[in-house]
């Protein structure tokens, strides 16, 4: 004799199961999704520095004490004034977004695959320097304490025509998506030659 209570509550139990198990794979096919569109939509706002072409147009750089300089496609810029040295290069945007450039760290002398120095701490720009997607623009730094530890490092690559290396820290126009962009100075007969060696993404997994 069939037990119809039973019967009711197992076809209960299995509606239950399989009601669970369709709503687990919607939920995770709507994670997917989301997944999917908030890396395109991040995709679509991301910078990638790197440094200009010589055939691009020549950028004017001025600083908060009225220094100006001109640094030209392909190139940097290292001057001394007085007791200030004054550091510049020419960037371009190749990426998708806005990039919005934060700080830099210098070093002399190192390895180029040597890992970068924590965001934390690298010196802050004085105002925000802005590169739109596709176009140029510059980054800009400067030594003016007489005790700034970096001064006889720079000091000494411009008297003995040796490379310096910065890395400059960016972001996109949300604050998200840090990369570091490693620049090397390297210097010929009268001018000092910028290429970009190395990417470091900060804020997500470094595509290497």
């Amino acid at each position: 004799m069939t037990d119809w209570a039973t019967a009711a509550s197992l076809a209960t139990a299995g509606g239950t199961l399989v009601l669970a198990v369709a709503t687990f794979s919607a939920t995770r096919s709507a994670n997917r999704s989301a997944r999917i569109a908030e890396r395109m939509m991040l995709a679509g706002l991301r910078p990638l520095l790197l440094t200009t072409r010589p055939q691009d147009p020549v950028e004017k750089v001025g600083w908060v004490d009225q220094h100006l300089t001109k640094v030209p496609g392909g190139q940097a810029v290292v001057e001394q004034e007085g007791d200030v040295i004054y550091m510049a290069a020419s960037l371009r945007n190749v990426g998708s977004g806005l990039a919005i450039l934060h700080g830099w760290h210098l070093y002399c002398d190192m390895d180029v695959n040597q890992p970068p120095t924590p965001p934390d701490d690298f010196r802050r720009l004085t105002r925000d320097l802005y590169i739109a997607p596709g176009d140029s623009g510059f980054w800009q730094g400067a030594i003016r304490e007489l005790d700034d530890p970096d001064r006889p490092l720079v000091l000494g690559a411009i008297a003995n025509r040796t490379r310096i290396t910065v890395d400059v820290l960016y972001g996109d126009n949300e604050g998200l998506q840090r990369t570091i962009t490693r620049l090397a100075f390297i210097p010929r007969d009268d001018f000092w030659m910028c290429t970009a060696a190395r990417h470091w993404n900060v804020d997500r997994a470094d595509p290497r």
